[in-house]
């Protein structure tokens, strides 16, 4: 019965969380459809067989399907969820209906459409992280070292306690949490570090040691471990104009270390098998929400800062390969043939197909899920 709960639990937080970024998703869809004057036959909260919904003053049905694994917006001309042209339809629609298909729209509102998907998930992680920077405050900590450990990466490079630290690699640090941010995700790399010490501008080269760590649900990732100390996390509480401003920049590192992440693992230095699918996130959905909403909402962030990059991604049926083909559209003076564009859909689900299959049975080797799965059959 536990592990019943448990999963329940889990399944539970796990529908809030997608429901809240893939809601803003295609909320950022409709949203620029309606202002470039595209009717929006359809807004659906999951797929398959409507469970509950309404029909708006516009004509719109807003749905929520019976399957909660994502969602989409059904412009007027579309033969289906993924938007491809009804050439029957379309074969037979007058000008006036032209006018309000989305098909028909010229190159820089289809792309303005498209891109608002992914941008409004960037906004939505910008305003959950301002209310969290207004109400709870930013972690901050003086980029200063307190503490050296014998022995390590930084004792090796020279580093002191006092040294105040003010950039890596070209990049500015203000804040303590930015080296730790750095440091993880570039185990065995060379680093130089620029610091203040006594007044003198000192620059040192430090290689994070690399660890492997086992997280709170049994997954095993190698990170860079520097080897200094800090006092204690203080909390500054930001301005309204200072929390935007901070969030987003928040939001542009989070993107940035999404990037080097995933260039990391197709460069070969960090294994595949870090890469989680549905099963870790519902995981790690009911497990944020059991540390409070302040977790919670952090994790809302980095999924909605996620699924806004990866839909931007070159591949056809996401909203970036959408966009590369309004790029070749640009280019050629006239769209992709239907055929080289059916040949695009095609590899781009087979690529998203085996994706997914590589991330389920990553979750699936994961401990933590093996014991969950265990407890829940056994």
């Amino acid at each position: 019965m536990e592990a019943v709960a448990g999963f329940l639990h889990n399944l539970a937080w796990f529908l809030v969380v997608l429901t809240i970024v893939v809601y803003f998703h295609e909320l950022g869809h409709y949203f620029i459809a309606r202002v470039c004057g595209v009717r929006v036959e359809i807004f659906s909260i999951g797929f398959g067989r409507e469970i509950l919904g309404f029909t708006a003053k516009s004509g719109t049905r807003w749905k929520v399907g019976i399957i909660p694994l994502g969602g989409y917006v059904k412009f007027f001309g579309d033969s289906g969820p993924s938007s491809n042209k009804d050439i029957a339809l379309h074969n037979s629609m007058t000008e006036e209906e032209k006018g309000v298909s989305f098909h028909y729209k010229n190159l820089r509102q289809k792309t303005a459409i498209v891109s608002a998907g992914p941008i409004a998930n960037f906004v939505l992680a910008i305003a959950i992280l301002s209310t969290i920077y207004v109400v709870a405050g930013r972690p901050y900590t003086p980029a200063i070292v307190g503490s050296v450990v014998e022995g390590s990466a930084a004792e090796k490079s020279g580093l002191l306690v006092d040294d105040h630290i003010i950039g890596i690699n070209g990049r500015g640090i203000n804040r303590f949490e930015e080296i730790r941010d750095i440091v993880v995700i570039r185990p065995g790399e060379k680093l130089e570090i620029l610091l203040i010490r006594a007044g003198k501008e000192i620059n040192l080269f430090a290689t994070p040691t690399i660890s492997e760590i086992t997280d709170s649900l049994g997954n095993k990732h190698k990170i860079g471990i520097l080897g200094i100390g800090v006092a204690a996390r203080e909390y500054q509480v930001l301005g309204p104009l200072s929390a935007v401003i901070a969030s987003v920049e928040e939001t542009y590192f989070l993107i940035e270390r999404t990037l080097q992440g995933l260039g990391q693992i197709i460069s070969g230095t960090r294994s595949a098998k870090e890469l989680g699918g549905p099963i870790l996130i519902a995981q790690m959905s009911g497990e944020q929400a059991t540390h409070g909403a302040l977790s919670f909402f952090n994790f809302v962030v980095i999924l909605s800062v996620t699924l806004g990059l990866i839909n931007l991604f070159p591949i056809p049926v996401l909203d970036g390969g959408h966009l590369v083909f309004y790029a070749f559209e640009a280019i050629r003076g006239r769209p992709l043939g239907d055929r080289a564009q059916e040949y695009g859909y095609f590899f781009g689900l087979a690529l998203i197909v085996s994706l997914m299959i590589l991330t389920t049975v990553n979750d699936l080797s994961r401990p933590a899920v093996a014991n969950f799965f265990s407890g829940l059959f056994g």
